[in-house]
């Protein structure tokens, strides 16, 4: 997927789906990521061409560690449900089928993320929608190294 890249293989997996929205039990119905969107927007960071929903990628016995990602935000608040939060961006590439799509890794710093806890073997992604695609599919992706480490268990 060209050079500066680190390609690794993963399955598409189901998440909470709180972030869009989805999910019976959530307290957002319209999703997480659409509460967010202006605010990210208001710090200069644009979402708007990607899926308002997660597409998560198990990549187990691999797991990851964010280490200089290229976009932080850092506290904000988007919800009168609890404090705020910080996020990191990662761009990544995702490929399915014969086509190769560019997004983000979304990364809710867990240290202010007080509704779930994600597995580290599990890279939550922001996608163009992706027709067809499913719980179980498989998937090529590309990482920075520079930005996301992967290590094994």
């Amino acid at each position: 997927m060209t050079a500066g890249w680190q390609p690794l293989v993963g399955t598409v997996v189901q998440g909470y789906r709180v972030a869009s929205g989805l999910s019976d039990t959530t307290p957002y119905p319209q999703g997480t990521l659409a509460m967010q969107l202006p605010h990210f927007l208001a710090r200069g960071f644009d979402l708007q061409p990607y899926f308002l929903g997660t597409l998560n990628v198990a990549t187990a016995p691999l797991q990851f560690r964010l280490v200089e990602p290229e976009v932080t935000l850092e506290q904000v608040a988007w919800t009168d449900l609890h404090g705020p939060e910080s996020f990191s961006f990662a761009r990544c590439r995702l490929g399915w089928g014969n086509a190769t799509h560019s997004g983000w890794l979304y990364y809710p710093h867990p240290e202010t993320k007080p509704m779930h806890r994600e597995r580290s073997d599990v890279l939550e992604l922001l996608m163009p929608k992706l027709m067809g695609i499913g719980y179980g599919d498989r998937v090529r992706l590309a990482i920075r190294p520079t930005e996301i480490h992967l290590m094994k268990r």
